[in-house]
């Protein structure tokens, strides 16, 4: 009788199981969605995500690749690939990957890969382009308002982006 018990219980714990797998499926797919990324998944145009954390952006390599809640991920050397395994959420960009700046209002504009700042230990990127450099923008407000408001109100933002 105790061996029937114990495979009951585990039938009625399957279920309950594949439920939590799907579900974490589910929500890596509407995240991904959020994201923002080139049609192959791919983040960051090709830039090595750990590399920011070092002198400069470095582009990665299709060879060196890292498959992270259905983002792709392309880094300059092992190292950094092996990094990144360890801790992605450490080298995943703010906001996925969109504009700080605009995530104030929050919208999601594309960025320019070479314009960031790494602020309390997260990278946030932002737009360079024909309608100004925000990053700019971003330092003189944060001079003005406090760089933690601005993340703050940036984050509040964030969590209602589709």
């Amino acid at each position: 009788m105790k061996n029937r018990h114990t495979t009951d219980s585990k039938l009625t714990l399957l279920p309950k199981l594949m439920l939590f797998v799907l579900t974490l499926v589910f929500a890596a797919g509407v995240n991904a969605k959020k994201l923002n990324l080139d049609k192959d998944q791919l983040a960051l145009e090709g830039y090595d995500p750990v590399s920011y954390f070092s002198e400069q952006p470095m582009k990665g390599y299709p060879a060196l690749q890292i498959r992270h809640n259905q983002v792709l991920y392309y880094f300059e050397n092992e190292e950094n690939r092996l990094a990144f395994s360890e801790d992605p959420e450490k080298y995943v960009p703010a906001y996925g990957g969109w504009c700080a700046w605009a995530m104030l209002d929050g919208d999601k504009v594309e960025v320019d890969p070479l314009s960031y700042k790494i602020i309390n230990g997260k990278n946030h990127l932002y737009y360079n382009g024909f309608w100004g450099d925000t990053l700019a923008k971003w330092n003189k407000k944060a001079g003005k308002d406090g760089e933690q408001t601005l993340i703050d109100s940036a984050d509040k933002e964030w969590a209602d982006v589709d």
